[in-house]
């Protein structure tokens, strides 16, 4: 009897203990009541350092190998032809490439008719060789290609470096913002409790886009649209929430 209550005694203790421990725990990954929370943003003006042409080969066939075939063919003809207009080949690269069955409805029954290949390329050139844009398209659709859309761009170099110089002003703005809020209430600030939700917002700039062009669009649209365009200072935009203690 006396070990039983030992026993229980034993293990009372212990859940004491480790609810104690958990509430420990818990209260320092709790962010004190004596916080300010704020949001910092930035935004910035950049100069695009890219120019990206994007065209979709897309050949029908009755079996799915002479619709591949049927493609490649176009594919090297078009990459031929964008070579002669000064461009390397690594300025060319797929995006994406697709077989699938193409079917019909009629009275409720579906019937294949065939394949379909598409071959989605991207042609890159420097931004300030914006000039050569309309012989690029002029060669690609004279090749066999279809203009789908271009853009102003931003290279991976230029993103990293934008990217962390947008952060690190929305995390000044957010700092600022908070000493002023706790300067307001009476307080100083104090350390930093968390942050999340930091976010950078790019996307590349559209010229040009066939799906707002009615029926595909067409190589004078596109050429149109593009005329005399020189690249100009863009926004991009960062935001990151802290939330720091006031004492």
């Amino acid at each position: 009897m006396k070990n039983s209550v030992q026993i229980t005694l034993i293990i009372s203790v212990s859940i004491i203990i480790l609810a104690l421990i958990g509430v420990y725990f818990i209260g320092q990954q709790m962010p004190s009541s004596k916080t300010i929370s704020v949001t910092g943003e930035s935004t910035q003006k950049v100069m695009p350092d890219l120019v990206g042409i994007y065209f979709t080969i897309e050949t029908s066939a009755k079996t799915s190998q002479e619709a591949k075939d049927k493609n490649a063919e176009i594919v090297d003809k078009v990459i031929t032809d964008l070579l002669k207009q000064g461009l390397e080949r690594k300025d060319i690269v797929t995006e994406n490439f697709n077989i699938y069955p193409d079917y019909s409805w009629d009275n409720n029954k579906q019937t294949l008719n065939g394949y379909k290949a598409t071959h989605s390329i991207r042609v890159e050139l420097s931004s300030n060789q914006s000039d050569k844009i309309g012989n690029i398209i002029d060669a690609g659709a004279n090749a066999g290609a279809l203009i789908s859309y271009i853009d102003f761009e931003l290279s991976t170099e230029k993103q990293n470096q934008y990217k962390a110089d947008a952060l690190k002003a929305a995390a000044q703005d957010a700092r600022i913002k908070a000493e002023s809020v706790a300067s307001g209430l009476g307080k100083k600030l104090g350390e930093i409790v968390s942050t999340s939700d930091s976010s950078f917002d790019y996307y590349p700039w559209r010229l040009y886009d066939n799906s707002m062009s009615g029926a595909g669009g067409t190589v004078t649209e596109a050429k149109a649209a593009t005329t005399n365009i020189q690249p100009g200072d863009k926004d991009i935009s960062a935001r990151i929430n802290v939330i720091y203690k006031i004492k």
